[in-house]
C-alpha cells in the first residue's frame, strides 16, 4: 500500500512536539510513512532557546520510513510554512497528511488518512480529509461531509484540490458576499469566520487556513471527517500566539478504527446542525475575547 507522506510544522514547543511525534508513532503505518519536519527560524532572541531545544529532538527522531528535516534560516511564520510545505510535497508525491506540533493523533489517525486519500483521489468533490471534529452532544455517522475545509487540525488533501487555494483573502471575501453565501459560511451566524477573513485582509492575524476553507466553500467542494475525533488538540494552554486557555475544543480520541465506506458526497445537514449548536453553546459559554483569539487559528505569526 502507498503511504501519504506527514508534513509536520513545528517552532518553539518542545514538549508538544514531543507528544505529538509520539502519537503519531503509535501508528501502525508510521514505519512506512515518510516524515518531514519544517522547522521554523526563531522570530526573535527570546525564542532561540527553544527552537533550538525543537530542533535537537527532531534530529533524533526514528520509527518513520524517512524523515526529512527542513530548518528555516529565518522565520517565516506558520502561514508561508505550511502554504509552501503543502504545496511542496502535493508536488512531489500527490498527496500530503499536514500535522502541527500541537495534535496529538489517536492509533488509528494513519489509517484513516490513507483509506480516505485511496478511496476519494479521483474524485474532484472532495478536497481534504479531517482528523479532528468537534465534540458534539449528539453521536455523528461514522463518516460525513461538509462544505469547505472547516478546523485543519491534523488534514490531507492532494495536488488537484490543494491547486484551488486562493492566497487573496480580498478576492474571497468578496465572492462570499457576492454569492450571498455570508451566514452559511458563519454556521448561520454562530462562528465568526468572515470576521477572522478581515481581519487576515486587514493583516490582524496570518491565517492560511481561513483561505483554505473560503476557497474550498467557494468551489463548493468538500471535506470528509470522521464520526469521532482522530486528534485533540493540546495547543490551548498558552503556549502560542493567539492561542488562549480553554477546554471547549477538547475532545476523547477514537480508541479503535473508523471504517471509510462509500457515502454519498454531499454535505450532512444533521451534522451540520449539530456543530452550528455546538457553536451556539460555546459562544454562550467563552469571555468574547476569547473567542476572538480562538477565531484567528494562528499560533505564529511573522
Amino acid at each position: 500500500m502507498y503511504y501519504a507522506p506527514i508534513a509536520l510544522f513545528v517552532y518553539n514547543r518542545p514538549l508538544h512536539t514531543r507528544q505529538t511525534v509520539e502519537a503519531l508513532l503509535a501508528n501502525a503505518e508510521a514505519s512506512e510513512t515518510p516524515l518531514y519536519v519544517f522547522s521554523d527560524a526563531p522570530r526573535n532572541e527570546a525564542a532561540s532557546l527553544a527552537v533550538a531545544e525543537v530542533r535537537s529532538y527532531i534530529r533524533d527522531i526514528v520509527g518513520f520510513k524517512a524523515v526529512t528535516i527542513i530548518e528555516r534560516e529565518t522565520n517565516i511564520g506558520l502561514a508561508r510554512s505550511i502554504i509552501g510545505g503543502v504545496t511542496r510535497l502535493c508536488g512531489e508525491y500527490g498527496r500530503v497528511i499536514v500535522m502541527e506540533d500541537d495534535l496529538v493523533t489517536s492509533p488509528y489517525f494513519l489509517r484513516f488518512m490513507n483509506d480516505a486519500l485511496d478511496m476519494y483521489d479521483g474524485d474532484e468533490r472532495v478536497v481534504s480529509i479531517h482528523g479532528y471534529v468537534y465534540q458534539v452532544k449528539t453521536a455523528l455517522p461514522e463518516t460525513f461531509f461538509l462544505r469547505g475545509a472547516d478546523c485543519c487540525w491534523g488534514w490531507a488533501t492532494w495536488k488537484r484540490a490543494w491547486n484551488l487555494f486562493e492566497p487573496d483573502g480580498r478576492l474571497l471575501l468578496r465572492e462570499l458576499v457576492h454569492q450571498k453565501l455570508i451566514y452559511r459560511f458563519d454556521y448561520d451566524g454562530t462562528y465568526p469566520y468572515t470576521r477572522m477573513l478581515k481581519n487576515q485582509i486587514k493583516g490582524k492575524n496570518n491565517s492560511w487556513a481561513i483561505r483554505w476553507h473560503a476557497s474550498a466553500f467557494l468551489e463548493n467542494r468538500f471535506t470528509l471527517y470522521p464520526g469521532r475525533s482522530l486528534v485533540l488538540n493540546i495547543g490551548f494552554d498558552s503556549s502560542g500566539t493567539h492561542c488562549s486557555t480553554t477546554n471547549q475544543y477538547a475532545c476523547d480520541i477514537a480508541d479503535s478504527p473508523i471504517n471509510v465506506d462509500p457515502i454519498p458526497v454531499e454535505e450532512n445537514e444533521f451534522a451540520r446542525q449539530q456543530i452550528v449548536r455546538f457553536f451556539k453553546a460555546t459562544r454562550l459559554m467563552m469571555p468574547i475575547r476569547a473567542l476572538h483569539k480562538l477565531a484567528s487559528m494562528v499560533r505564529w505569526v511573522k
